[in-house]
């Protein structure tokens, strides 16, 4: 079911592509206290931990930002066909993704911008689509907006040795060429000011380009962080970093300066895979960030 959330004069829309189980706490967190785990699995539960299989809860989702005059994208999921061998759960996947953008008042052709807050399969998938054996963009009339930092990372001529290679492979090729060979690919590094108080900042870690967008309308500040968080663990316990990060270490470091912003401008945080497509208030507590309040209801 999509969820509206008006911010300001900004309309946030969660549309969703995919849930499913995947790892164990310990294998998404290496080097987790399953102590400190066992502390919050009042909470966790039933959300985003099923305590009978052990494994967290994930999904795939899309934000859709309206303004007067603008339709923005906040990554863009899986896509259908994708060949992903490295993550079977995406493997051709085939979902109606589009009838449920459609369904949020979303055309492809409406589409504007498109942010991808990083290069993983699970964000740029729905960037293409397969029409005759050919993979063309999605949204026709759409700048896609990607840090350059992550463009040459990914790149297949790079020379780059990426954790998440195997995962990743094939995705510049079928989720990123035929954008830029369509010229509908913007690059770009530090800082991106959008207009209409949305502003595009790096954040690097999980990825060398992975990307932050704020936006401040009115009162409201929120924050969509992409995977800065997989699990709200990491709210609690801001120095674990994921498997699938490539640098953890900066990881840890930018997740705390940016829990600590948001905390300091009571921002929504908006992260991409939080199970029932939540998005988070965070207060600093201790050595760590507390939960202030839940954006959406669970």
């Amino acid at each position: 079911m999509n969820q509206t959330l008006t911010l300001g004069s900004v309309d946030v829309t969660r549309v969703l592509e995919y849930t499913g189980a995947t790892r164990p706490p310990e294998a998404m967190f290496p080097g987790l206290d399953r102590a400190t785990w066992r502390a919050h699995e009042d909470w966790l539960a039933p959300a985003f931990w099923n305590p009978a299989t052990d494994l967290l809860q994930t999904c795939v989702q899309t934000w859709v930002l309206r303004t007067a005059d603008e339709t923005i994208l906040i990554d863009t999921g899986v896509g259908n066909h994708k060949p992903r061998p490295g993550t079977p759960a995406f493997d051709r996947l085939d979902t109606d993704f589009l009838t449920r953008l459609r369904a949020a008042g979303t055309e492809p052709e409406d589409v504007t911008t498109i942010v991808l807050t990083h290069l993983h399969a699970d964000h740029v998938g729905w960037n293409t689509r397969l029409v005759g054996g050919d993979w063309v963009p999605t949204f026709p009339n759409a700048t896609y907006l990607l840090a350059r930092a992550d463009f040459e990372y990914w790149h297949p001529e790079g020379g780059h040795r990426p954790r998440l290679a195997a995962a990743n492979e094939g995705v510049f090729d079928d989720s990123i060429r035929p954008v830029e060979r369509a010229g509908q690919l913007r690059l770009w590094e530090d800082v991106l000011e959008l207009g209409h108080a949305l502003r595009l900042d790096a954040a690097p870690g999980h990825t060398p380009g992975s990307a932050i967008l704020s936006l401040t309308s009115g009162r409201d500040h929120a924050l969509f962080v992409g995977d800065l968080l997989h699990n709200p663990i990491q709210i609690v316990a801001p120095d674990l970093s994921s498997c699938f990060c490539e640098d953890p270490s900066a990881a840890s470091a930018t997740r705390r300066r940016i829990l600590s912003r948001a905390a300091g401008q009571h921002a929504l945080v908006f992260p991409a895979h939080l199970g029932g497509g939540l998005a988070v208030e965070v207060t600093e507590a201790g050595p760590g960030f507390a939960v202030r309040r839940w954006g959406f209801e669970q």
